[in-house]
């Protein structure tokens, strides 16, 4: 029977020497893993913005090229159908008299068309360079901001605290703490 009261005395007291080591603990590093903490979350917290800034900041760009490129294409059909329709008239009036001019028109709005259809080529091929621009731009600042993560990241591993000096001090702690533990005298 002594011996299961002295179990029960040595759990108990191991108990409150447990909470005074997490109380010793939480008083020690508390601050600056809450510390820690709040700097991993304002990072977090920047990163996202950056990202999202990023993103929108693409997309009213892609909104802006493609409402360009609807313009300059609206722009060019409606010049066109404006050529097209003046060199009809053009045609009717000078169809009657003269066959071979007529011709010749005819062949001047062909021509008008390639160049319209040349000029679609070239504006594609802007969009394409662009976009390629863009994209480029996309993978730089993804790559930048990855860097910048890891430097941040890396900075605060250096900063944690040795966890063989921090075993070290807990030990010299428990020792006092159970009174094994004596200073040298002077």
């Amino acid at each position: 029977m002594a011996s299961n009261n002295e179990t029960q005395a040595v759990t108990a007291e191991d108990v409150r020497e447990g909470a005074n080591v997490d109380k010793i603990r939480d008083i020690l590093f508390g601050a600056q893993m809450r510390d820690y903490d709040k700097r991993f979350a304002r990072l977090e917290d920047r990163l996202i913005k950056d990202a999202e800034a990023l993103r929108e900041e693409m997309r009213k760009r892609l909104d802006a090229l493609e409402s360009f490129v609807k313009q300059e294409a609206e722009a060019l059909g409606q010049r066109l159908k404006s050529e097209k329709a003046e060199r009809g008239e053009a045609v009717k009036d000078l169809g009657r008299e003269l066959r071979d001019t007529a011709k010749g028109i005819e062949k001047k709005i062909a021509q008008l068309d390639d160049d319209f259809n040349a000029g679609q080529g070239e504006l594609r091929a802007k969009i394409l360079e662009q976009f390629k621009s863009l994209s480029t731009e996309i993978k730089e600042s993804h790559r930048a901001l990855t860097t910048a993560l890891n430097q941040e990241a890396q900075t605060l591993r250096g900063e944690l605290t040795d966890r063989v000096a921090l075993a070290d001090l807990f030990s010299e702690v428990s020792m006092r703490l159970k009174k094994e533990f004596e200073l040298p005298e002077k």
